[in-house]
């Protein structure tokens, strides 16, 4: 799929060269465009270059653009690309058919150059900014749940104060605050363990100072 440093790539789908021509013409200039002559090899193509959009011509023989777009929307990996169909002028049935598949919107023959940009241009930028807010979408729901394994009952040994993760295992206190956000460790050593740990060394350095507990 395109980002922000690449074009956009453009399947036209079309059993007759012309057609081909014409189109890429008109968006070759701004668009990566790539081909195909029958319903079969877009199925083939859409696999292995998975474009941005899909110019669709209905009457292919073999296997029509209805049917492309039908196996296009059941499969979760391409389903979300659009589909443009290519349709002669004022076909009403084909129009309403093709949009009950889930095509995004038709250009009709013979071709608008101006009229095929601007569409083109304007489902991309809608799926764009879907693709966007899918992405902001996703971000949020990981950083939530994040959230809530922190806010939520952890686990601790009562002696030790490991915690116990969501696959049963025993981690340090530290290493499951880290793993579960963004903070980090320094290390160091509290009065206390040092009387308990070094006694002369406690008694060296803390003699006589004010040691200051928490409450």
């Amino acid at each position: 799929m395109s980002n922000d440093s690449q074009q956009a790539g453009i399947l036209i789908v079309d059993d007759n060269a012309t057609n081909i021509q014409i189109l890429n013409s008109t968006l070759k200039h701004e668009f990566k465009t790539s081909f195909a002559m029958s319903g079969i090899d877009a199925m083939q193509r859409v696999h292995s270059i998975a474009p941005d959009l899909i110019l669709l011509d209905i009457m292919m023989p073999d296997m029509d653009g209805f049917e492309v777009c039908k196996r296009l929307k059941e499969d979760e990996k391409l389903r979300d690309i659009p589909v443009i169909f290519i349709t002669a002028l004022g076909d009403a049935d084909e129009e309403s058919k093709g949009l009950q598949l889930g095509a995004a919107d038709y250009i009709t023959k013979p071709f608008n150059q101006d009229i095929v940009l601007l569409r083109v241009r304007n489902h991309l930028e809608l799926k764009k900014r879907r693709d966007a807010l899918e992405q902001r979408t996703l971000e949020l729901e990981k950083a939530l749940a994040e959230i809530k394994v922190l806010q939520g009952i952890i686990p601790i040994c009562s002696s030790c104060k490991q915690i116990r993760d969501d696959q049963g295992a025993w981690q340090q206190m530290e290493i499951y605050i880290t793993e579960h956000s963004d903070a980090l460790f320094s290390h160091g050593i509290c009065p206390d363990c040092v009387k308990k740990l070094y006694p002369e060394q406690y008694a060296k350095f803390f003699s006589g100072r004010d040691i200051k507990k928490s409450p």
